[in-house]
C-alpha cells in the first residue's frame, strides 16, 4: 500500500476515535490550563459571507478520486465531513445543506440529521435525503458506500483533506467551484487569507525570543488512546505559523501519530502541549494528563503548560483557521510581555 494511503488511513482512524465518549470535565489545571479554557469558550458558530451566492450551473470539476463530475443542482447538499460542512455554510449556502457529519458541531448545523460518523458513511441515510450533490474526502468511507451513492446517480465530488495552511485557499475554492459559486469562493479565500495574515503580524516568537517547542498529543482516555503527533499529524503547519516548533516533528517522528512513550516525550522535550479540548476532558483535565507516562517529566508537564482547542476546528484548515491560530497564539504567549 502506498505510504500516502497508509497515512490517510491512520488519520481517519484517529478521527474515528476522536468521536468516542469523553470523560469528566477538566480539573483545575493551574493558571495555564484555566487560561486555555477561557480562550476557547466563544460561541461555536461560522460566519457566512454577507451576500448569499447564486450558483452558476452546471459546474463540471475533476474529483480527487479521478472522476469527472457535473453538478446541475445544489438545492440539497450533503457534505460528509465537518470541515466541508463548515465551508459550505460559510460560502453562504447553509440553507441548502440537508445533512451533516457528526463533527459538524457549529451552531448553524447542529439540528441537521447525522449521516456519517467519523468517516463511517451510511449510504442509505444519505440517499433517503434525496441529495442533489454529495461532497466527500479521500478518507471518507467505506468505499462501497461512496460507490453506492454514485451508482444511484448522485454527483459525488471527492476532495483531498487539508493538512496545512497552504491548503486553506485551494480547498475553499475547490468546494466553491463544485457548487458553481466561484466568485464567492474567491471572496471567502481572500477574507480568510487576510484574517490569518492579521493574526500572524503580531506573534511574539521570533522577536529575540526562543521559539517554544509544542507537542501535539491526541488523547482519548475512554479508549486508552494516547498518541504523539509527528510530521504528518496535520498540526505542524499551524504550530509553525504560531512561531512555535512542532516538537514531535523536530524529534524525528516521520509518521502522523506514534504511541506515547516516556522515551518519545523525553526526546521531544516540549515546552507546551497542544490537545483537543474533548481529549483533555477524557483524561480528567491537566491532572489526568500528567499521569500519562512521560508527560509530567517534560518541561511542559513541569510547568503544567497545556493549550487546548475545540475538536471541531483545530485541524480543519478552513474559514475559521484564523480563530484557531489566534487562540493558539494567545495561549502560548499569554504571559509574554
Amino acid at each position: 500500500m502506498p505510504r500516502s494511503l497508509r497515512i490517510a488511513g491512520a488519520w481517519a482512524a484517529v478521527l474515528a476515535l476522536g468521536l468516542t465518549g469523553c470523560g469528566t470535565p477538566d480539573g483545575d489545571g493551574g493558571p495555564h490550563a484555566r487560561r486555555a479554557q477561557a480562550k476557547t469558550s466563544a460561541p461555536d458558530r461560522v460566519e457566512p459571507l454577507k451576500t448569499e451566492p447564486k450558483p452558476v450551473l452546471p459546474a463540471t470539476v475533476t474529483s480527487a478520486d479521478g472522476h469527472k463530475v457535473t453538478v446541475k443542482d445544489t438545492r440539497r447538499i450533503v457534505p460528509l465531513t465537518g470541515s466541508l460542512n463548515e465551508i459550505v455554510f460559510t460560502l453562504g449556502l447553509g440553507r441548502n445543506v440537508v445533512a451533516r457529519d457528526i463533527t459538524a458541531t457549529f451552531e448553524q448545523a447542529k439540528k441537521l440529521p447525522v449521516v456519517t460518523r467519523a468517516h463511517d458513511v451510511s449510504a442509505e441515510s444519505v440517499l433517503s435525503l434525496k441529495p442533489t450533490v454529495v461532497l466527500a474526502e479521500t478518507t471518507t468511507g467505506p468505499a462501497e458506500a461512496i460507490d453506492q451513492i454514485r451508482d444511484a446517480g448522485i454527483p459525488v465530488v471527492v476532495l483531498d483533506p487539508a493538512k496545512s495552511l497552504d491548503d486553506v485557499g485551494p480547498r475553499i475554492e475547490a468546494v466553491a467551484d463544485a457548487l458553481g459559486v466561484r466568485k464567492a469562493g474567491a471572496e471567502l479565500t481572500e477574507r480568510t487569507r487576510q484574517r490569518i495574515a492579521a493574526v500572524r503580524e503580531d506573534i511574539p516568537a521570533g522577536k529575540g525570543k526562543k521559539k517554544p517547542r509544542v507537542a501535539f498529543l491526541y488523547l482519548r482516555g475512554s479508549a486508552s488512546v494516547y498518541l504523539l503527533g509527528g510530521r504528518e499529524s496535520g498540526a505542524s503547519s499551524l504550530l509553525e505559523a504560531a512561531g512555535a516548533v512542532d516538537a514531535g516533528k523536530e524529534s524525528g517522528l516521520r509518521k502522523d501519530f506514534t504511541a506515547i512513550t516516556s522515551e518519545a516525550l523525553a526526546k521531544a522535550a516540549p515546552d507546551a502541549i497542544l490537545v483537543m479540548r474533548k481529549g483533555l476532558a477524557s483524561v480528567d483535565g491537566v491532572d489526568g494528563l500528567l499521569k500519562v507516562p512521560g508527560v509530567a517529566e517534560t518541561p511542559a508537564g513541569l510547568d503544567r503548560r497545556v493549550v487546548s482547542i475545540d475538536d471541531g476546528v483545530l485541524l480543519n484548515y478552513g474559514p475559521r483557521t484564523d480563530q484557531v491560530l489566534k487562540s493558539l497564539v494567545e495561549q502560548l504567549y499569554g504571559d509574554a510581555e
